[in-house]
């Protein structure tokens, strides 16, 4: 399984070399480079009265302030969007930003959306705390669900918000199915795409409406920027959210941009070592007596295996685990025992990371799929035996304090 999915990886990089292709950005006149152009703006100049005046006409793709973006974004921009299949892009400040602007321009008070129930945190607080705030009727769903998807639309439904599989607890959701349920009944959808990355699931091939990653994880690949990107297919959709990022003022650094740039240059052989180690990872931890259960789709006993092997080509870097019960103390001694994963929430970058979860957070949910603590691990690019070592070291710790 681990060799056919790493085959899977190199297959996709050798058909996203043509999508890396540099561009003429990166030419003016007689200068050509292989490096991308960083153009830095806040006003935009025009050569007569008359394109001043037509400056708002060429959007969105045009140029008329620096918030919507200069050649470097629209590079960027173009980038993802062929990785995406898709026809637009617009990047954003974080991946937090791309999901709020992949919202807030298409709901008004009185509208229902969808949510799961294991999405990301913070688009679960924008949604019932700030949305519903606005007279905008929220409401959750189960994170594994399907067809079963009906029972929750009502006749407001505006919006189905996905994430697949979830940040946390890792449930796989059908997609295809709810895409063409909400199609049925004319609702627009949304997915939180980073986990996968287009490299292992492509949304727009199933229909979703509007497509968002982090580019803080995967695409810039090295844990030093923060920036968002939402893709679509539909032009009016696309107009909209250019719109939006002019009015909330969703500024983009330039900056940034080559960053990520520069990232996707290495995408595709990250993406598929990272997905080889983890998996290693993984089937390495199920097999360790203090693991109660390890969330990871890409796993055959794992319950979302079968949707995730019939519509993805790649598993990943993330995944969660879940250790049999033991107090705080040996929660304690586990994590300050690892010295090659560093703790911190964010993931997608060369060093691999831990972050807890504790089982108050699943409590409060309303299909939640455990009432224990949640561990989750992003794979990283250091050695895989290595990162057994230490996981094997600190578990042990675990055991060591689990019954003083």
């Amino acid at each position: 399984m681990i060799f056919s999915c790493h085959r899977k990886c190199m297959h996709i990089f050798i058909g996203a070399e043509k999508m890396n292709k540099p561009s003429s950005i990166g030419r003016t006149h007689d200068f050509q480079s292989l490096s991308p152009g960083i153009f830095r703006a806040s006003t935009i100049v025009f050569d007569s009265y008359e394109d001043f005046v037509a400056r708002k006409s060429r959007q969105p793709d045009g140029f008329s302030y620096g918030v919507t973006g200069t050649p470097t974004h629209r590079e960027l921009e173009g980038r993802i969007a062929a990785l995406e299949g898709a026809n637009h892009c617009v990047v954003l400040p974080s991946g937090q930003a791309a999901l709020v602007s992949a919202i807030l321009p298409f709901v008004n008070s009185g509208d229902h959306i969808l949510i799961s129930d294991a999405c990301y945190g913070g688009l679960k607080a924008f949604a019932c705390d700030w949305l519903a705030r606005l007279g905008v009727d929220i409401d959750v769903y189960p994170a594994n669900v399907g067809k079963e998807i009906a029972s929750y639309i009502l006749p407001s439904t505006r919006m189905i918000c996905l994430e697949s599989p979830g940040t946390i607890s890792m449930e796989m959701p059908d997609v295809p199915e709810i895409v063409a349920e909400a199609k049925r009944r004319g609702i627009l959808t949304m997915i939180d795409n980073t986990w996968a990355s287009p490299l292992g699931f492509r949304p727009m091939q199933h229909g979703v409406d509007l497509s968002i990653e982090a580019a803080t994880k995967f695409f810039g690949g090295h844990s030093d920027l923060l920036m968002g990107s939402i893709s679509t297919n539909d032009f009016k959709l696309y107009e909209k959210l250019r719109e939006s990022q002019a009015v909330m003022g969703f500024a983009v650094s330039s900056d940034d941009c080559f960053l990520v740039l520069r990232g996707l240059e290495t995408f595709a052989l990250r993406f598929a070592e990272q997905s080889k180690s983890a998996l290693e990872v993984a089937n390495w931890l199920r097999s360790h007596p203090i693991i109660d259960r390890v969330l990871f789709a890409a796993l055959p006993d794992d319950p979302g295996h079968a949707i995730w092997k019939r519509d993805f080509t790649a598993s990943g870097c993330l995944f969660s685990f879940v250790l049999k019960p033991a107090p705080d103390r040996a929660i304690a001694a586990f994590f300050n025992a690892l010295k090659v994963f560093s703790i911190g929430a964010s993931w997608g970058g060369t060093h691999s990371l831990i972050a807890y979860y504790p089982a108050s957070i699943q409590k409060a949910r309303r299909f939640a799929p455990s009432d224990q603590p949640i561990f989750r691990l992003s794979i990283g690019l250091e050695n895989t035996q290595r990162l057994i070592a230490d996981l094997d070291q600190g578990l042990a710790q675990y055991s060591a304090h689990q019954a003083l």
